[in-house]
């Protein structure tokens, strides 16, 4: 993550995942990632290998990556 770039955010943010190639690849992502407390939604373009994630409250970026990472993938920094 680059130093310019808030730890936290509300709203909508939309993350680069590495590896992301089918069905199964959102079913997990959205999965792992909805689970992240302050998680209100989660829109994964698999084509674009993008995921948009909007919260409800402040999330931690690192809590974002950690849950691509439990379902197999990589953000991108």
């Amino acid at each position: 993550m680059r130093s310019s770039t808030p730890r936290t955010f509300i709203g909508a943010t939309t993350f680069v995942v590495k590896g992301m190639t089918c069905e199964h690849c959102r079913r997990a992502v959205t999965g792992e990632i909805s689970a992240v407390d302050g998680v209100a939604t989660v829109t994964v373009d698999v084509a674009s290998g993008t995921v948009t994630v909007t919260a409800d409250r402040p999330v931690d970026r690192a809590d974002i990556a950690a849950a691509v990472h439990e379902a197999g993938y990589t953000v991108v920094a």
